[in-house]
């Protein structure tokens, strides 16, 4: 029996009742192309193939590889489910044929990586439909800002999708059980459209906009506006303040995602 390695963050879910909720959260239809990362042992692979889309799952554990290749044989020849062993930070969405809004990403993540992950598929050129991830509960939580406090990482999601934090999972739906509880986290309408408004490439957009995220939030008790005095003058902050009808009294966690993209856009290009 394949134990589950902590160097590679594995926690196998056993739950059924969350694996519904993972299934039902991607809204899934038989032609949909599903991108899984993690099988692990399969028990989320099999749910998704349930539905009759096309999974391609990414494993990076290679003593994994033969038994899914086993379990799976029939929807691996019939041609619905595709294995293959890489690290998910080096698979290039191009290299299966993917395009922008052709797939959804549905996932059991190992937790340690979840900010990377998302960062290379919100940020890529080739974007998911929606993305559905077993995450931590804290940081589901700290991604939709449920105590209305906006962090770097909230604004990260925010400015590419929309999130919504579906359904708490207690940790002993899992094998071992981690120490912490989970939860369903669901992003969707992910697009680049408002980067696509700055006049210039969209992945310099996306670079100079996170530059200015966090410059804002490098002191947090700071005042927002004093923050930014390392990226233009007290003048020009002052007059964005003015534009996007801020105060200046504002700290960087108060500002909601919309007015940091319309404060990032006007201090990028003055």
């Amino acid at each position: 029996m394949h134990r589950a390695k902590k160097s590679l963050g594995q926690n196998f879910l056993r739950s059924g009742a969350v694996l519904r909720s993972i299934v039902d959260a991607g809204a899934i239809v038989s032609s949909d192309i599903i991108l899984e990362i993690g099988p692990g042992k399969g028990a989320l692979t099999e749910a998704l193939l349930e539905t009759g889309a096309k999974v391609i799952a990414i494993e990076k554990d290679r003593e994994l590889i033969p038994y899914l290749q086993e379990k799976f044989s029939q929807k691996i020849s019939e041609g619905k489910l595709e294995l293959i062993e890489k690290d998910v930070l080096e698979f290039e969405p191009k290299d299966v044929g993917f395009v922008s809004g052709g797939y959804k990403i549905i996932a059991n993540i190992p937790y340690y990586i979840t900010g990377a992950i998302l960062e290379k598929f919100m940020e890529g050129d080739i974007l998911p439909e929606r993305i559905v991830f077993l995450v931590q509960k804290e940081v589901a939580d700290r991604i939709v800002a449920r105590d209305k406090k906006e962090s770097i990482l909230s604004i990260s999601v925010k400015a590419f999708g929309v999130p919504k934090n579906m359904v708490k999972v207690s940790k002993k739906a899992f094998t071992p059980q981690p120490k912490v509880d989970s939860a369903v986290l669901l992003i969707d309408k992910i697009s680049h459209e408002y980067f696509k408004t700055w006049n210039i490439p969209v992945h310099q957009a996306i670079r100079e906009f996170f530059d200015i995220i966090h410059v804002g939030f490098a002191h947090k008790r700071k005042l927002l506006a004093r923050n930014l005095e390392k990226t233009s003058s007290k003048e020009i902050i002052l007059n964005s303040f003015t534009e996007c009808n801020l105060s200046v009294s504002a700290r960087a966690e108060d500002i909601s995602p919309t007015q940091w993209l319309a404060l990032a856009k006007l201090l990028a290009q003055k």
